[in-house]
C-alpha cells in the first residue's frame, strides 16, 4: 500500500486539470479560430470539430492508456500525459494556422484520456477504510475543473484568447515536476500483466449494453439523454455571443454557473428528492425539466434570462443518476463492470457526434442570407432528443414497476 500523503493530493490535481483542460477551452475557442476566419459558417463549423475531435481521442485512447499503465506502471503514463499536455497547450497557444491548432487539439484528446489512468491509481492505493472518500475526492475534483475552467478561460481571456492556454500550461508543468519528485508508483511489479491489444479496443464492448434483458429501452433514454445534453458545450459560446454580446468573460461566468448549481442537484438536492420521488418518476421529472429549459433557452431573448433559466433548469441534472440508477438494478451483478464500460463508452460517441449536428445546425440558422435566421435551432432539437426519451420510457415502464 503507498503510503505518501503526496499521492492523493497529485491524483486530485491531474484530475483537475484534465477537467479544468475542457472547461477552460470553451469560452475562447471560438476567438482562437476567429484568428483564421471571422465567418460564422467557418467558426461554428470548426468548433463542432474541434469539440468532436477531442471526444473522439478520449474515447480512443483511454483503453490504449489504462492497459499501458496495466504493464508499465501508472507513475510514467500519467507524468508523460502532464507533460504532453502542458506542450498541447502551448502548441494552441501560439498556432500559426488551423492545422497545427487541430494537431493541438487532438492531442488535447489524447492526454486527457489519463482519468483513466488517475482513476486507477487512485484504486490502487486505495483500501476499505478509504475508498469512498478518496474516489469522492474524484468526482469533487472532476466538478471544480469544470467550474474553474469557464471562469479561467473567460477572465484571462479577456487578456488575449491565447493567455488561458498558457496558464494552462503552466499549471500541467508545475503539476508534472511535482509528481516526478515526489509520486511513487503505485502499481506493484508483481501485479503488472503483458499487453493484449484486444483490450485496447474500444469498440468491444458497446454492442453488449443492449443486449441484458429488459433494459435496451432505458440504454436508449441514456444516450438520448447524453446527446441532448451536449448540446451546452456545442454551442454555448457562440450562441450567447452572437445573439447577446456576450464576451468571453460573461461565457465563463455563466458555464461556472452552470456547473455549480448542477453539482449542488447532484451532490446534495438529488439525495432528498430520489427518496421522495423514486428512480422512475425522478426520471421522468428530469426529462420534462430539461426539455422545457431547452425550449426556454432556444427563446430567450435577453442574457439575465439564461441565468433564470439555468437556476431551476439544473434539476434536470437528477435524469442522468436515475437512469443509471435503473440501469444498474437491473443488469446482473456478473456484468456490472462490463455493463459501466459500456456507458461510458456510449457516452463517449455522443460527445463525438452530437457537436458536429448541433454546429452544423447554428451555422445554418445563423448566416444572414438563411431562409430562416433562429440561433435557438440547436436548443429546439435538443428539446425534442429530450423529449423523444420519454417515449422510450413509456415503452419500458412496465419494467420499472
Amino acid at each position: 500500500m503507498i503510503t505518501r500523503k503526496a499521492s492523493v493530493p497529485f491524483i486530485f490535481a491531474t484530475i483537475f486539470l484534465d477537467s479544468l483542460g475542457i472547461g477552460i477551452i470553451m469560452p475562447i475557442l471560438p476567438d482562437l479560430l476567429r484568428r483564421f476566419s471571422t465567418d460564422i459558417g467557418f467558426v461554428s463549423k470548426y468548433l463542432g470539430f474541434f469539440i468532436s475531435s477531442y471526444a473522439l481521442m478520449q474515447f480512443i485512447f483511454s483503453p490504449i492508456l489504462g492497459t499501458l499503465s496495466d504493464r508499465f506502471g501508472r507513475r510514467p503514463i500519467l507524468l508523460a500525459s502532464l507533460f504532453g499536455a502542458a506542450f498541447d497547450y502551448l502548441i494552441m497557444a501560439f498556432a500559426p494556422n488551423l492545422l497545427i491548432l487541430f494537431i493541438g487539439r487532438v492531442i488535447a484528446g489524447m492526454t486527457g484520456a489519463s482519468f483513466t489512468v488517475a482513476t486507477a491509481y487512485m484504486a490502487d492505493i486505495s483500501d476499505d477504510t478509504n475508498r469512498s472518500a478518496n474516489f469522492g475526492m474524484i468526482g469533487a475534483a472532476f466538478g471544480l475543473g469544470f467550474i474553474v475552467g469557464p471562469a479561467l478561460g473567460g477572465i484571462i481571456g479577456h487578456y488575449g484568447a491565447s493567455t488561458p492556454f498558457i496558464a494552462a500550461a503552466v499549471l500541467n508543468l508545475l503539476n508534472f515536476a511535482f509528481g516526478y519528485f515526489v509520486l511513487p508508483e503505485s502499481l506493484a511489479t508483481e501485479n503488472r500483466r503483458r499487453v493484449e491489444v484486444r483490450k485496447m479496443n474500444p469498440f468491444s464492448s458497446l454492442a453488449k449494453a443492449f443486449t441484458t434483458p429488459g433494459i435496451a429501452m432505458f440504454v436508449w433514454v441514456y444516450i438520448l439523454l447524453y446527446l441532448a445534453g451536449n448540446v451546452h458545450p456545442s454551442v454555448w459560446t457562440l450562441y450567447s455571443e452572437l445573439k447577446f454580446g456576450w464576451t468571453p468573460l460573461q461565457v465563463g461566468l455563466s458555464l461556472a454557473c452552470v456547473g455549480v448549481t448542477m453539482a449542488l442537484v447532484q451532490g446534495w438536492l438529488i439525495r432528498i428528492v430520489m427518496p421522495m420521488w423514486g428512480e422512475s418518476k425522478a426520471l421522468v421529472i428530469g426529462c420534462l425539466i430539461e426539455t422545457v429549459s431547452f425550449i426556454a433557452f432556444a427563446l430567450a431573448t435577453e442574457g439575465w434570462m439564461i441565468y433564470a433559466i439555468i437556476i431551476p433548469g439544473a434539476l434536470a441534472g437528477i435524469a442522468g443518476p436515475a437512469i443509471q440508477s435503473i440501469i444498474t438494478k437491473q443488469t446482473p451483478a456478473d456484468r456490472q463492470g462490463e455493463m459501466q464500460g459500456s456507458l461510458v463508452g456510449l457516452a463517449s460517441i455522443t460527445a463525438i457526434v452530437a457537436p458536429l449536428g448541433y454546429t452544423m445546425v447554428f451555422a445554418k440558422f445563423s448566416r444572414p442570407d438563411a431562409p430562416l435566421v433562429f440561433l435557438g435551432m440547436p436548443y429546439m432539437i435538443a428539446a425534442a432528443i429530450a423529449a423523444s426519451s420519454l417515449i422510450f420510457l413509456y415503452a419500458g415502464r412496465a419494467t420499472t414497476k
